[in-house]
């Protein structure tokens, strides 16, 4: 990417890695975005699942080299005490530990945080699970599926007449990794005061929950139940999308009064903005449904584009409902880098998305894909860092320990 320093906000953080799927590695890839050193640990002879997930090309799942992009591969079999010794030293030399395991595990491997603080009173350790560290939920398993359901975001997900349906990614495994890696530096700063480490507790269900605005005092307060309402949102008009004379839809967010009445205007008919009937916010949503008829008269009249080149016009926010072919020929997503070719060794160009957030001054970088040999990086990550003797890896492989 162009334009880059060498230098990147966290450098200076050394991550491993243990879990699989989705929450916790999505963590670590937010980290290695940035610079971290990111371990993956994945158990010799047990591939982590994501390895195959998505499509595949020539034999290469076509998640894995996102998911684990910039970290380094290595094995260890954390059921083992030795394993669990090689676990220790390498927290020696770590600031982060990442894990998203049922809670109970890594105390039933010996490696508790207490354990583990005990060798490194500086080590963040950043815990995600289905419902959290404490709790009468604790125990359960919980992939995003049951957060996004327990977190009250699939009850309103879809048509009011239709079952609730998901968000069509994995959300809830998303919003828990960022939510866990927001801990994770917030802890990283409170270090630098106290000099101490400290435990990230990131549930799934509450990382949904978090992001469910006013769900609950809307209830508790006004006895209303939010429901499944499509495409709209409940009170905020207009707000959906319209169909096109072309037979596409747009998207149309237009619900503040100023813009609305710049809607009116790229419409053609400023006078809507005086109805009493649109006038103001809770008019505009107290007659949703009728206004929204209107609108979309007008969209249907007009292929898609020239509805969004009227609108653009006026500072309407607008835009066609993407999909992953209009994503690629965006000249926008182009100039902003959020799609880039990296270099894999089987596929050769590997298109993927760009990091985010921009930072002017050290920006993220994406050096190379996830690794797709298992142990890629054993030999640099146990005999250059941890000082292990060919002897020694010798012995850890003919134990089946990495």
């Amino acid at each position: 990417m162009s334009g880059q320093n060498e230098r990147m906000p966290l450098e200076n953080l050394r991550v491993i890695e243990l879990g699989t799927l989705l929450a916790g590695p999505f963590s670590g890839r937010l980290l290695a975005d940035f610079g971290a050193e990111v371990i993956k640990v994945e158990p010799p002879g047990k591939a982590d699942p994501m390895r195959k997930w998505g499509k595949e090309k020539d034999g290469t799942g076509l998640w894995w080299p996102i998911q684990s992009r910039n970290k380094k591969s290595i094995t260890l079999n954390l059921r083992e005490q030795e394993g669990q010794d090689v676990l220790k030293e390498l927290v020696r030399e770590a600031d982060i530990l990442i894990e998203n395991f049922r809670p109970g595990t890594m105390e039933k491997w010996n490696l508790s945080y207490e354990a583990l603080s005990e060798i490194n009173p500086k080590l963040i350790m950043v815990r995600t699970s289905g419902f959290g560290q404490t709790g009468p939920y604790k125990e359960r398993a919980g992939f995003g599926s049951v957060g996004e359901a327990m977190g009250g975001l699939r009850y309103v997900t879809g048509y009011e007449d239709r079952a609730p349906t998901r968000v069509g990614i994995s959300i809830g495994d998303t919003l828990a990794a960022m939510f866990a890696t927001i801990g994770c530096l917030v802890a990283v700063n409170e270090r630098h005061i106290s000099g101490k480490g400290q435990v990230v507790d990131t549930a799934l269900y509450e990382s949904v929950f978090s992001v469910m605005e006013s769900l609950i005092p809307d209830y508790m307060l006004a006895g209303y139940v939010r429901e499944r309402m499509g495409n709209i949102l409940p009170g905020v008009a207009p707000s959906n999308i319209y169909y096109t004379k072309d037979g596409t839809y747009i998207v149309i967010g237009a619900n503040a009064d100023g813009v609305f009445k710049r809607l009116c205007e790229a419409m053609e008919q400023p006078e809507l903005a005086e109805d009493p009937k649109y006038k103001t916010h809770e008019a505009r949503g107290r007659n949703m449904k009728e206004l929204d008829l209107l609108i979309e008269e007008w969209t249907k009249s007009l292929p898609a584009k020239d509805a969004l080149k009227a609108l653009e016009e006026k500072g309407v926010p607008s835009g066609l409902i993407y999909s992953a072919k209009d994503i690629v020929e965006d000249p926008h997503y182009k100039a902003r880098e959020m799609i880039v070719n990296v270099d894999h060794p089987e596929i050769g160009d590997f298109p993927m998305p760009g990091v985010v957030p921009k930072l002017s001054r050290t920006p993220g970088k994406i050096k190379y894909p996830g690794a797709e040999q298992m142990g890629k990086h054993n030999e640099e990550i146990y005999g250059d860092l941890l000082g292990f003797t060919n002897e020694k890896l010798t012995s850890l492989r003919e134990n089946g320990i990495i």
